[in-house]
Protein backbone atom coordinates (compact mmCIF):
# COMPACT_ATOMS: atom_id res chain seq x y z
CA UNK A 1 0.00 0.00 0.00
CA UNK A 2 2.93 2.40 0.72
CA UNK A 3 4.42 1.69 -2.21
CA UNK A 4 1.35 2.42 -4.03
CA UNK A 5 0.34 5.48 -2.63
CA UNK A 6 4.34 6.63 -3.08
CA UNK A 7 4.19 5.84 -7.15
CA UNK A 8 0.92 7.49 -7.46
CA UNK A 9 2.90 11.02 -6.17
CA UNK A 10 5.82 10.39 -8.22
CA UNK A 11 3.66 10.04 -11.79
CA UNK A 12 1.51 12.77 -10.28
CA UNK A 13 3.18 15.53 -11.77
CA UNK A 14 3.12 14.01 -15.41
CA UNK A 15 -0.51 13.70 -15.04
CA UNK A 16 -0.80 17.36 -14.11
CA UNK A 17 1.40 17.96 -17.40
CA UNK A 18 -0.63 15.69 -19.84
CA UNK A 19 -3.61 18.48 -19.33
CA UNK A 20 -4.69 20.61 -22.34
CA UNK A 21 -4.61 24.44 -21.62
CA UNK A 22 -2.88 27.75 -21.93
CA UNK A 23 0.98 26.84 -22.59
CA UNK A 24 3.25 28.15 -20.21
CA UNK A 25 7.41 27.41 -20.42
CA UNK A 26 8.35 29.09 -17.30
CA UNK A 27 11.58 28.00 -15.46
CA UNK A 28 12.74 29.60 -12.02
CA UNK A 29 15.46 28.74 -9.72
CA UNK A 30 16.01 29.64 -6.21
CA UNK A 31 17.05 28.99 -2.63
CA UNK A 32 14.79 28.05 0.15
CA UNK A 33 15.17 27.98 4.17
CA UNK A 34 12.91 27.40 6.80
CA UNK A 35 12.45 25.52 10.27
CA UNK A 36 11.34 21.94 10.49
CA UNK A 37 9.82 20.28 14.06
CA UNK A 38 10.21 16.33 13.59
CA UNK A 39 9.27 13.05 15.64
CA UNK A 40 9.98 9.62 15.22
CA UNK A 41 7.01 7.42 14.77
CA UNK A 42 8.43 4.61 17.38
CA UNK A 43 5.93 1.32 18.23
CA UNK A 44 6.38 0.55 20.98
CA UNK A 45 6.11 4.15 22.17
CA UNK A 46 8.76 6.40 22.66
CA UNK A 47 7.51 9.44 24.64
CA UNK A 48 8.57 12.75 22.43
CA UNK A 49 8.36 16.66 22.46
CA UNK A 50 8.94 17.87 18.86
CA UNK A 51 12.82 18.02 17.63
CA UNK A 52 13.84 21.48 16.27
CA UNK A 53 16.12 21.77 13.45
CA UNK A 54 17.25 23.81 10.50
CA UNK A 55 16.26 22.94 6.81
CA UNK A 56 17.41 24.49 3.25
CA UNK A 57 18.78 24.61 0.21
CA UNK A 58 18.34 24.75 -3.60
CA UNK A 59 14.72 25.12 -5.25
CA UNK A 60 13.91 24.67 -8.94
CA UNK A 61 9.74 25.24 -10.72
CA UNK A 62 8.65 24.52 -14.37
CA UNK A 63 5.65 26.23 -15.09
CA UNK A 64 3.85 23.70 -17.91
CA UNK A 65 0.63 25.55 -18.24
CA UNK A 66 -2.39 27.37 -17.23
CA UNK A 67 -5.46 25.00 -17.41
CA UNK A 68 -8.64 27.59 -16.62
CA UNK A 69 -7.61 29.65 -13.76
CA UNK A 70 -4.87 26.72 -11.93
CA UNK A 71 -1.65 27.36 -13.16
CA UNK A 72 0.29 24.24 -12.83
CA UNK A 73 3.65 23.45 -12.24
CA UNK A 74 6.42 21.06 -11.41
CA UNK A 75 8.27 21.95 -7.71
CA UNK A 76 11.39 20.44 -6.76
CA UNK A 77 14.25 21.18 -3.95
CA UNK A 78 17.87 19.82 -2.79
CA UNK A 79 17.78 20.37 0.97
CA UNK A 80 20.21 20.04 4.14
CA UNK A 81 17.59 19.25 7.26
CA UNK A 82 18.30 18.36 10.30
CA UNK A 83 15.77 16.04 11.75
CA UNK A 84 15.87 13.56 14.75
CA UNK A 85 13.82 13.29 17.97
CA UNK A 86 13.75 14.62 21.68
CA UNK A 87 12.50 12.65 24.04
CA UNK A 88 9.82 13.74 26.61
CA UNK A 89 11.58 12.30 29.68
CA UNK A 90 8.50 12.84 32.82
CA UNK A 91 7.63 10.50 35.81
CA UNK A 92 4.29 9.90 36.65
CA UNK A 93 3.38 13.03 38.37
CA UNK A 94 4.45 14.47 34.60
CA UNK A 95 7.54 16.02 36.60
CA UNK A 96 11.17 15.68 34.91
CA UNK A 97 12.97 12.26 35.71
CA UNK A 98 15.94 13.25 38.03
CA UNK A 99 19.69 11.09 37.31
CA UNK A 100 20.49 9.62 40.86
CA UNK A 101 24.33 10.83 39.27
CA UNK A 102 24.04 13.93 38.11
CA UNK A 103 21.25 15.40 40.12
CA UNK A 104 20.07 16.84 36.87
CA UNK A 105 16.84 16.32 34.73
CA UNK A 106 17.77 13.72 32.55
CA UNK A 107 17.39 14.65 28.90
CA UNK A 108 17.88 13.08 25.13
CA UNK A 109 18.40 14.09 21.66
CA UNK A 110 19.49 12.80 18.15
CA UNK A 111 19.89 14.97 15.18
CA UNK A 112 19.87 13.50 12.12
CA UNK A 113 21.28 15.39 8.98
CA UNK A 114 19.74 14.32 5.90
CA UNK A 115 20.10 15.15 2.22
CA UNK A 116 16.61 15.71 1.54
CA UNK A 117 14.76 15.62 -2.46
CA UNK A 118 11.22 16.92 -2.80
CA UNK A 119 9.67 16.52 -5.45
CA UNK A 120 5.76 18.40 -6.46
CA UNK A 121 2.90 18.78 -8.31
CA UNK A 122 2.44 22.41 -8.12
CA UNK A 123 -1.34 24.00 -8.35
CA UNK A 124 -1.79 27.40 -7.50
CA UNK A 125 -4.82 30.00 -8.32
CA UNK A 126 -4.23 33.57 -8.65
CA UNK A 127 -1.70 36.17 -10.23
CA UNK A 128 1.34 34.79 -12.12
CA UNK A 129 3.29 38.03 -12.34
CA UNK A 130 2.09 40.53 -10.18
CA UNK A 131 0.64 39.93 -7.17
CA UNK A 132 -0.46 37.22 -5.14
CA UNK A 133 -1.21 33.71 -5.68
CA UNK A 134 -3.19 30.88 -3.28
CA UNK A 135 -0.99 27.69 -3.62
CA UNK A 136 -0.95 23.45 -2.53
CA UNK A 137 1.55 20.95 -3.56
CA UNK A 138 2.04 17.56 -3.23
CA UNK A 139 4.72 14.91 -4.18
CA UNK A 140 7.04 11.93 -2.90
CA UNK A 141 10.01 12.77 -0.92
CA UNK A 142 13.43 10.68 -0.39
CA UNK A 143 16.37 11.50 2.01
CA UNK A 144 19.75 10.37 2.21
CA UNK A 145 21.28 10.25 5.86
CA UNK A 146 24.65 11.94 5.71
CA UNK A 147 25.73 11.93 9.83
CA UNK A 148 23.81 11.55 13.23
CA UNK A 149 24.83 12.77 16.87
CA UNK A 150 23.75 12.74 20.23
CA UNK A 151 23.13 15.11 22.86
CA UNK A 152 22.53 13.70 26.44
CA UNK A 153 23.31 14.28 29.96
CA UNK A 154 23.48 11.15 31.84
CA UNK A 155 25.49 8.04 31.21
CA UNK A 156 23.08 4.98 30.08
CA UNK A 157 24.75 2.94 32.94
CA UNK A 158 22.75 4.73 35.67
CA UNK A 159 20.18 5.54 33.64
CA UNK A 160 17.05 6.42 36.13
CA UNK A 161 14.41 3.44 34.75
CA UNK A 162 12.71 3.52 38.04
CA UNK A 163 11.25 7.29 37.84
CA UNK A 164 10.55 6.90 33.88
CA UNK A 165 6.70 6.99 33.05
CA UNK A 166 8.12 5.22 29.76
CA UNK A 167 10.81 3.07 30.14
CA UNK A 168 11.35 2.22 26.36
CA UNK A 169 15.37 3.46 26.07
CA UNK A 170 16.78 0.86 23.28
CA UNK A 171 16.34 3.80 20.64
CA UNK A 172 19.01 5.45 22.80
CA UNK A 173 21.69 3.51 22.03
CA UNK A 174 21.20 2.22 18.60
CA UNK A 175 22.93 3.91 15.65
CA UNK A 176 20.46 4.14 12.61
CA UNK A 177 20.55 1.41 10.62
CA UNK A 178 18.61 2.58 7.19
CA UNK A 179 20.16 5.66 5.82
CA UNK A 180 18.07 6.29 2.78
CA UNK A 181 14.32 7.30 3.53
CA UNK A 182 11.39 7.66 1.30
CA UNK A 183 7.74 8.87 1.83
CA UNK A 184 4.84 11.59 0.78
CA UNK A 185 4.70 15.10 1.64
CA UNK A 186 1.82 17.80 1.19
CA UNK A 187 1.74 21.31 1.48
CA UNK A 188 0.37 24.48 1.63
CA UNK A 189 1.16 28.88 1.16
CA UNK A 190 0.96 31.73 -0.19
CA UNK A 191 2.85 33.38 -3.17
CA UNK A 192 4.04 36.66 -4.33
CA UNK A 193 5.37 37.48 -7.93
CA UNK A 194 6.68 40.85 -9.50
CA UNK A 195 8.01 40.37 -13.05
CA UNK A 196 11.52 42.37 -12.10
CA UNK A 197 12.23 41.16 -8.79
CA UNK A 198 10.88 37.34 -8.84
CA UNK A 199 8.77 34.97 -6.45
CA UNK A 200 8.32 34.29 -2.76
CA UNK A 201 6.82 31.69 -1.13
CA UNK A 202 5.68 30.91 2.17
CA UNK A 203 4.53 27.78 3.03
CA UNK A 204 3.69 25.04 5.67
CA UNK A 205 4.59 21.66 4.58
CA UNK A 206 3.78 17.89 6.03
CA UNK A 207 5.83 15.29 5.47
CA UNK A 208 4.70 11.66 6.48
CA UNK A 209 7.88 9.07 6.03
CA UNK A 210 7.02 5.74 4.53
CA UNK A 211 10.36 4.14 5.52
CA UNK A 212 12.10 3.12 9.03
CA UNK A 213 15.31 4.01 10.22
CA UNK A 214 15.44 0.60 12.14
CA UNK A 215 14.53 -2.53 10.89
CA UNK A 216 11.08 -3.72 11.21
CA UNK A 217 10.81 -7.29 10.81
CA UNK A 218 9.80 -9.60 13.77
CA UNK A 219 13.07 -9.93 15.13
CA UNK A 220 13.56 -6.44 15.53
CA UNK A 221 12.92 -4.27 18.53
CA UNK A 222 10.66 -1.67 16.83
CA UNK A 223 7.76 -2.56 14.29
CA UNK A 224 7.64 1.31 13.18
CA UNK A 225 9.90 3.74 13.29
CA UNK A 226 9.34 6.19 10.78
CA UNK A 227 9.45 10.54 10.39
CA UNK A 228 6.87 12.96 10.72
CA UNK A 229 7.89 16.19 10.35
CA UNK A 230 6.31 19.71 9.98
CA UNK A 231 8.28 22.23 8.29
CA UNK A 232 7.86 26.16 7.46
CA UNK A 233 9.67 27.92 4.52
CA UNK A 234 10.47 30.65 2.87
CA UNK A 235 11.46 30.09 -0.83
CA UNK A 236 12.62 32.79 -3.12
CA UNK A 237 12.98 31.82 -7.26
CA UNK A 238 14.00 34.13 -10.10
CA UNK A 239 12.80 33.29 -13.74
CA UNK A 240 15.53 32.17 -15.86
CA UNK A 241 13.23 31.47 -19.11
CA UNK A 242 9.44 33.36 -19.34
CA UNK A 243 6.62 32.87 -21.42
CA UNK A 244 6.40 35.51 -23.44
CA UNK A 245 3.02 37.48 -22.95
CA UNK A 246 1.08 40.30 -24.87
Amino acid sequence: MKKKILYILMFLPLCVQAQIGEHRNDFAVGFNGGYVFNEIDFVPTVSQDYHGGITGGLSLRYVCEKYFNTICSVQAEVNFSQIGWKEDVKNKDNGPVINPVTGQAEEYKRTLNYLQIPFFAHLAWGREQKGFNFFVQAGSQVGFLLSESTKKNFDMEHINLEDRVNKIVAQDTMKVEKRFDYGIALGGGLEFSHKKVGHFQLEARYYYGLGNIYGDSKRDYFSRSNHQSIIVKLTYLFDLVRTKRD
